[in-house]
């Protein structure tokens, strides 16, 4: 699949990591790196990080400098008045993100949502390509959605298709409401609280304090397949509040596939898990009437961000529906 007249670079810029990759006009990836996000430096730091990642690709491509098309999928939107809103990375919200990276880099850098980006790489040649509707999810540091019918991406009056990590988590049990975590947006007991791998962890730790310290969820994905039963009850635990959630989604949008991105999609055994469970919580689902939708994880895996963004940058993406947005947000 052609990524444009050119190569164009892919920015997925994480909770914890900055992933790039340079896709040519074929698609095929010819130069990436991966670092770590300096959140804890503030916003400026990881502007700076982002600079000099691009230009260590045009470098390695012997590229003039500011040649390179540049994409950036990103946690959160962009609103109206050019500014970020609802990222889980909140050094972000508030900040004309995209014109303060333009300026930057010294060429325009179109922006989205990273689980847009994801959706779309997915959609056109990855786990959903050929469908008509595919619901891209991400679990990583944050949890977030994206929606492409089409081979465009839903983008919603607000901004907020496909924002499912911040509702609640479906059928709560007695505890699940009594202990529900608060989050970042400022309610209590949202998906991403629950499903995202701090959320993993945390819940892990809160039933199993003589744990001691608390473990990150690869740590605790290691721990369940070298047979550590508290470890596996939470990994169980996981995915069937997965398989809860996205029964709502199959409720309200029904797609075709649902493609699992981040570092938690590929938890040991989590696919076969919610297909096992997410049965009970569909609406009128039934041994004779099963559900159709397919439930896949990214076939691009970690790249597929760094796809859809590179998608963005060559101008690709502007005919599935993630070109300027109303109003220059």
């Amino acid at each position: 699949m052609s990524a444009g007249p050119g190569p164009a670079l892919g920015i997925d810029l994480g909770g914890t990591k900055i992933k790039a990759a340079v896709l040519d006009a074929q698609g095929e990836v010819v130069w990436r790196e991966r670092q770590p996000t300096p959140h804890a430096l503030g916003y400026d730091a990881v502007l700076e990080a982002l600079a000099r990642s691009v230009a260590r690709a045009e470098s390695a491509l012997g590229l003039p400098p500011a040649s390179l098309p540049v994409g950036v999928g990103m946690p959160g939107t962009t609103g109206p008045h050019g500014r970020v809103k609802n990222a889980n990375s909140t050094y972000l919200n508030g900040r004309a993100f995209e014109a303060d990276l333009g300026r930057r880099l010294g060429r325009p850098v179109p922006t989205a949502n990273d689980a847009n980006c994801m959706a779309l790489s997915e959609a056109v040649d990855g786990a959903g390509a050929s469908a008509r509707c595919v619901f891209g999810v991400i679990l990583g540091t944050g949890v977030g959605g994206g929606l492409v019918v089409d081979g465009r991406v839903l983008q919603g009056a607000n901004g907020l298709a496909g924002e499912w990590g911040h509702t609640p988590l479906p059928w709560p049990g007695p505890e699940e409401a009594a202990s529900a975590p608060r989050c970042y947006c400022g309610r209590s007991g949202c998906i991403e609280t629950w499903l995202s791998g701090p959320g993993l962890a945390a819940d892990h730790a809160r039933r199993h304090p003589e744990s001691g310290q608390q473990r990150t969820a690869a740590e605790l994905a290691q721990a369940s397949v070298s047979g550590d039963v508290p470890a596996q009850h939470t990994l169980a635990l996981h995915a069937r509040r997965l398989a809860r959630s996205l029964a709502v989604v199959i409720d309200i949008v029904d797609p075709d596939v649902i493609v699992l991105g981040g570092g938690l999609s590929r938890l040991p055994g989590l696919v076969p898990a919610v297909l096992a469970e997410w049965e009970r919580w569909v609406f009128g689902a039934r041994p004779d009437d099963p559900v159709r939708t397919r439930l896949a994880v990214a076939h691009h895996g970690d790249a597929s961000g760094v796809r859809g963004a590179a998608w963005l940058a060559s101008g690709r993406a502007a005919q599935a529906g993630l070109g300027p947005r109303p109003g220059g947000a």
